[in-house]
């Protein structure tokens, strides 16, 4: 079996000097690629956002469901003077917890998303009850990212 031996190629000067782009196909990269940064960047940008949200409503479906545990146990939900806390701390304040969980309700009470207290009310002004944070401003009422986030869900 004999081999055949191929001429090796070897590109001119010119070839080579055409091989690369130019500078108008990488302007054209550069333009097609800040236009997909301004479509795109936005709704990365807003992402932390909407994971604030969504921890926010995920923090008030745990505590809805201890507060709901607590009158399941004591027949009467916390009073707003006793809050969230009776639900790690058996309530020192009337109405006392006769048949408060030996180890609470949850094992500790989380921060809103923006380093904030979520504020309890009973009677709600909404419901039986209501948890709700004020959002990233930490006033009350609000639009967008500062609107109040509560157990009511949407209005």
């Amino acid at each position: 079996m004999s081999s055949v031996v191929l001429p090796h190629y070897i590109p001119s000067r010119q070839q080579r000097s055409e091989a690369g782009f130019s500078l108008l196909e990488l302007m054209v990269v550069v333009v097609i690629m800040s236009i997909l940064a301004l479509v795109i960047m936005p709704r990365v940008i807003n992402r932390p956002d909407q994971a604030r949200v969504s921890r926010a409503v995920s923090d008030l479906a745990v505590l809805q469901s201890a507060v709901n545990l607590y009158k399941l146990d004591n027949f009467r939900y916390p009073t707003t003077e006793q809050g969230l806390q009776a639900l790690i701390t058996a309530p020192s304040v009337e109405p006392l917890a006769q048949n408060w969980a030996q180890n609470g309700y949850i094992d500790r009470l989380p921060k809103d998303p923006w380093g904030q207290d979520y504020q309890y009310l009973q009677p709600g002004v909404h419901d039986e009850f209501d948890i709700f944070t004020l959002g990233a401003d930490g006033v009350s009422g609000g639009e967008g990212l500062n609107a109040d986030i509560g157990s009511w869900g949407e209005e």
